[in-house]
């Protein structure tokens, strides 16, 4: 089955709800946030360690990192050598990392968009109610990726510099995420 999007925001508010998110986030909110892209980045960077997995987590959900430890640092490595790899294609990077206890599809999202901010993007519940969705697996991710890259590519949403993962792709995901708490009744 494919995924049918349908945005829910006029294409014309996203860079203006990317921006708010950031603007109403608290300070520990974006503190976790800037961590969890400087975690990211140090794996690109070949540090495949349970501390910048943690840092990632952490960010998500604070809940989910004791179940981090058990997976010990050998499988971490394994997995994030092949998350991080430029040459894995969606499908196995999320693949490695779902091999991880406390790691479901949305949590692999998370830390694929971190690791490389401009390929992937974000997959979690309040962001799919912005596109009229709601499905959680790989196959439905790669769909949910290629339509986020698609309106990233034609340029709906620029860049926030001043914050992490200063891509188009993280603009959306915060544009998304913001016009779900917007609509949260």
């Amino acid at each position: 089955m494919t995924a049918q999007f349908e945005l829910q925001p006029a294409e014309g508010e996203l860079q203006n709800l990317a921006e708010e998110y950031w603007q109403k986030s608290c300070n520990r909110e974006r503190q976790l946030e800037v961590e969890a892209f400087e975690a990211g980045a140090s794996i690109r960077n070949g540090e495949y360690t349970l501390v910048n997995l943690e840092a990632i987590v952490r960010w998500k959900s604070e809940r989910l990192v004791h179940y981090l430890i058990g997976n010990g640092s050998l499988r971490i490595r394994r997995a994030l050598e092949v998350a991080a790899s430029p040459e894995a294609n969606t499908e196995q990077a999320m693949k490695a990392l779902l091999e991880l206890h406390g790691v479901d599809v949305p949590m692999a999202s998370s830390i694929l968009a971190v690791i490389f901010p401009e390929r992937y993007i974000e997959l979690n519940i309040e962001d799919l109610e912005a596109l009229g969705q709601r499905r959680q697996d790989i196959k439905f991710y790669e769909e949910y990726l290629s339509y986020c890259r698609g309106l990233a590519q034609r340029g709906v949403l620029h860049p926030q510099e001043s914050v992490p993962g200063a891509t188009p792709l993280q603009a959306l995901d915060r544009a998304l995420a913001q016009w779900a708490r917007n609509h949260t009744v």
